[in-house]
């Protein structure tokens, strides 16, 4: 019987990614709304930048 403990639900690396991704978007939508953007399109702009970022740190991560 293996008595090592629950496992992790994300990997080290599947959870810094999204973290970057959060990270980005958070950035990118509060700069749009500071630049004087609606609420809306800041949220767009973070959906679009998390999913952005997602893609660029999963293909630079190794």
């Amino acid at each position: 019987m293996n008595n090592q403990g629950p496992q992790p639900l994300l990997g080290l690396r599947t959870a810094i990614i999204l973290l970057l991704g959060v990270l980005t978007a958070l950035s990118a939508g509060t700069l749009t709304v500071l630049a004087g953007g609606a609420v809306a399109s800041g949220i767009l702009a973070g959906g679009t930048a998390f999913a952005a970022a997602v893609l660029f740190f999963h293909t630079i991560i190794a």
